[in-house]
């Protein structure tokens, strides 16, 4: 016997938790009929009945003013599920009740789950959930998803329902749920008959990290504090793992060359496998793996402890000023970990116009791929040699300046995109600021690597093996006198003067494009006309191969603004195609930040060569 259970609430009510609680690992994801919101089911089995959990998209209402609201309101009405479940945070369940009193206007088959029972004593705050069961005429369980205690009683609850025919499942008018304010004042009346305040000023903690963290000046420098922390940590953290990381893959493709010469295989059959696919593929495990497995951890963290609303709050109004969504704001945040991730992102920003404009400059923030270059090119020309705990400091205070520049180019570019290809008006939108909680840092860790983490890095992987064979043709295969590579370094050479660069910087982020912790490797392995990328640890050792091929600081940072202002990596590049469903949208989102990137490489260098050939 198999029921379907659409499971609905607010926004961080711990739906998911919920949710992933009953079903486990027994999870698919998919798109909803006719949208690009995905949708995800998991199967629960319990004796002879399995129950098949349908995670509606999170909503405050179901007057379909966003593709949320209308997906949540059309499969309820239309799809017929066996019961809803509503989940309701217990530390704000007036507004919360505003969406479960609409859902049971259109089906009478509703279990309400009052959650974060624990989070409502520490604030003691008390909810009376047999007086609620009896006002409401459903049952009504209490639990605390995260520890797992009262969940099971869902089940419970949903074999408790009376058996009620298809029939009585009706659609309502549009009209009645547009209409707010009934359901408002029924919550409302609902909560002070059932929820006891034992302290008036419960959430004080909370006004007062709202106060610092969404202050008018306080929000913007906690804003870089925390940048600086994360980039800072995630650089001193990722050193150690990345040497030793290189040092195995390296040790195991000594052991693979020895194997295949021992086998009498031939080095026109193993070098391309071997030095190129598989070398490439190392660089990019070792380099990509440990920022990723530092950086995503702390990101879900500041996610889990409710901050990253506070900066989309925050970025709020930059974004209505450059006639954008504020959601984009979150899009952007979650670009820093992967721009493909962001790009995905997307789809939370309702309007067209909006969502096309995130999409199109999510590559402005730098993703981890970019970070190990631009991390060593400051650390190399622009930190000194202070020793190397402050050394750590000083680079990460600079990549957050560098940071805060590629903010900028997202707020200016958007505004220029909005008055011109993609001319209109700011959109309104519901932001919610949820109470700040403490982070369980277990499934933080589990969840940052496994979905995020190992995810990116999959990807990234896929695209980077073919693109080590293909580096280690055009670096061996000749041509007249000199291989393939170095022709197009040489006819790339002069454009990349003119802009501050060489021909060398410009054909290794061409190369690259499937994977941009490759690109400081191309260069050394260019310069020093090897067939392969070279593995050099001595970071002093890299200065003076780069300022014996004519590398100055200004060589550096314009590398350094390139790397954040150019197209981006391949594997965003096909997200980009997908989401859009359009080949023009994703040359237009390579095009784009490439253009700046070229005029902002040119801008600096003239401005520069003007003022010290004044000097």
């Amino acid at each position: 016997m198999r029921k379907v259970i659409a499971l609905a609430g607010n926004p961080n009510v711990g739906k998911s938790t919920v949710f992933n609680h009953l079903t486990g690992l027994r999870q698919h994801t998919g798109n909803w009929a006719g949208k690009t919101v995905e949708c995800v089911s998991g199967t629960c089995k319990r004796g002879s009945k399995v129950y098949e959990f349908v995670d509606l998209p999170g909503c405050y209402s179901l007057s379909s003013h966003s593709r949320e609201e209308e997906i949540a309101r059309d499969y309820i009405c239309l799809e017929g599920p066996d019961a809803v479940v509503v989940v309701c945070d217990a530390t704000c369940l007036e507004r919360n009740l505003i969406l479960l009193l609409q859902i049971m206007e259109i089906t009478p088959k509703v279990v309400l789950c009052v959650n974060l029972l624990d989070e409502a004593k520490k604030k003691k705050i008390h909810v009376d959930l047999q007086k609620l069961s009896g006002e409401l005429h459903i049952p009504v369980i209490g639990c605390s998803a995260r520890s797992g205690e009262g969940v099971e009683q869902i089940l419970d609850a949903i074999e408790s329902l009376q058996e009620k025919s298809k029939e009585q499942t009706g659609i309502v008018h549009q009209a009645c749920l547009e209409s707010v304010d009934p359901f408002v004042k029924r919550a409302r009346k609902l909560c002070e008959r059932a929820v006891v305040y034992e302290k008036a000023e419960y959430d004080r903690k909370d006004r007062m990290l709202d106060r610092l963290f969404t202050g008018r000046v306080t929000g913007f420098l906690v804003l870089f504090l925390f940048l600086f922390g994360i980039f800072w940590i995630t650089a001193a953290g990722a050193n150690i793992p990345s040497a030793y990381l290189q040092k195995g893959a390296f040790w195991l493709e000594e052991k693979l060359i020895e194997g295949a010469v021992f086998l009498g295989i031939s080095p026109a059959a193993y070098e391309p496998i071997i030095c190129g696919a598989y070398r490439v593929l190392s660089w990019v495990v070792s380099v990509m793996l440990p920022p990723m497995a530092i950086f995503f951890p702390l990101f879900t963290l500041l996610e889990d402890f409710g901050y990253l609303p506070r900066v989309a709050f925050n970025l709020d109004k930059c974004f209505q000023k450059c006639r954008a969504c504020g959601k984009q704001a979150l899009t952007m945040c979650m670009g820093f970990g992967c721009n493909a991730v962001g790009v995905t992102g997307c789809r939370i920003i309702d309007s067209p116009r909006e969502r096309m404009i995130a999409i199109l400059t999510n590559s402005f923030v730098p993703c981890n791929g970019r970070f190990p270059t631009m991390l060593a090119l400051l650390s190399l020309f622009f930190v000194g040699s202070t020793g190397a705990g402050a050394d750590s400091v000083l680079a990460a205070v600079c990549l957050s300046f560098v940071i805060l520049f590629g903010i900028g180019m997202t707020l200016l570019v958007s505004r220029i995109l909005s008055g011109t290809i993609l001319k209109g008006m700011p959109s309104a939108f519901t932001l919610e600021l949820p109470p700040y909680r403490c982070p369980k840092v277990g499934r933080v860790l589990i969840n940052s690597i496994l979905n995020r983490t190992l995810y990116v890095l999959g990807r990234a992987v896929l695209v980077a093996a073919p693109a080590g064979l293909f580096i280690w043709v055009l670096a061996n295969v000749q041509t007249k006198d000199a291989s393939i590579l170095q022709h197009c370094v040489n006819f790339l050479d002069p454009f990349g003067r003119m802009i501050g660069l060489d021909g060398v910087i410009l054909m290794a982020f061409i190369l690259g494009m499937p994977a941009n912790e490759i690109v400081l490797p191309i260069i050394l392995m260019t310069y020093l006309c090897q067939g392969n990328l070279q593995d050099i640890s001595d970071i002093y050792l890299i200065k003076q191969i780069l300022t014996e091929n004519g590398w100055t600081w200004l060589t550096a940072l314009n590398t350094i603004l390139f790397s954040l202002l150019h197209w981006p990596c391949g594997t965003t590049c096909l997200t980009i195609r997908k989401e859009t469903g359009s080949v023009k949208w994703m040359a237009l989102a390579i095009l784009i930040p490439t253009a700046v990137g070229l005029v902002i490489c040119f801008l600096n260098t003239t401005v520069v060569n003007f003022v010290t050939g004044v000097l």
